[in-house]
């Protein structure tokens, strides 16, 4: 499948979740100049259909989103995938965070299905972490670049704040008093897995983009 994307895009950020891609574009736009609405597109934004997420990984699963979006438009293509980790479910959700209540992107179901799995785990044991792999491909440089990011911390019985997305409501991170969905996007993206993983990528970015 080839899309076509606007007149000056050279890069598309192979996503259709929209508080996401404003994440994603903020991480960036700080780390590399001229990263701004008039070279970068989103999945959304060129209708880019869903890529089936059938990796084992967050790593497998941010290569194929950037693989086919990098395919389908011939543009320098950029995705992640990303996902809560419990320490007491083993890992769980994982790369199943999004549809983890079986619905994907039902964020009130996830979270009330993970409050109930912990409703009986003491304070001390719910420890978890959130995980991030960021890819970069470009096909016409030969480039395939992966890299990771953690943030780590623990889960609340109740959800605080009305930012971020996904499980941020019951995330206090290590060290913070405040949740991911209460702290401002810019105190977040200090701390977080996908600025963790982003600004290590924005490097390779920007190389391809000079």
């Amino acid at each position: 499948m080839s899309v076509d994307a606007p007149a000056g895009a050279r890069v598309v950020l192979a996503t259709h979740n929209a508080k996401k891609l404003r994440e994603l574009r903020r991480i960036l736009a700080e780390e590399i100049p001229g990263f701004d609405e008039r070279t970068v597109v989103s999945a959304a934004q060129i209708e880019l259909p869903d890529v089936v997420e059938d990796g084992t990984s967050f790593a497998a699963n941010a290569l194929l989103k950037a693989r086919a979006a990098a395919s389908a438009t011939g543009l320098l293509a950029v995705a992640d995938d990303s996902g809560l980790a419990v320490d007491i479910l083993g890992g769980s959700p994982g790369i199943f965070s999004a549809r983890w209540s079986g619905r994907h992107g039902d964020d009130e179901a996830n979270n009330d299905l993970l409050l109930a799995q912990l409703s009986d785990i003491a304070a001390e044991h719910r420890g978890a972490q959130f995980v991030c792999a960021a890819a970069l491909v470009a096909p016409a440089a030969g480039v395939e670049v992966v890299e990771e990011g953690i943030m780590r911390g623990r889960l609340l019985g109740e959800r605080r704040g009305e930012g971020g997305f996904g499980y941020d409501p019951l995330f206090l991170p290590d060290g913070e008093e405040l949740t991911s969905a209460e702290l401002t996007p810019e105190a977040k993206d200090a701390i977080s897995h996908r600025g963790t993983a982003f600004r290590a990528l924005a490097p390779a970015i920007a190389q391809l983009l000079d």
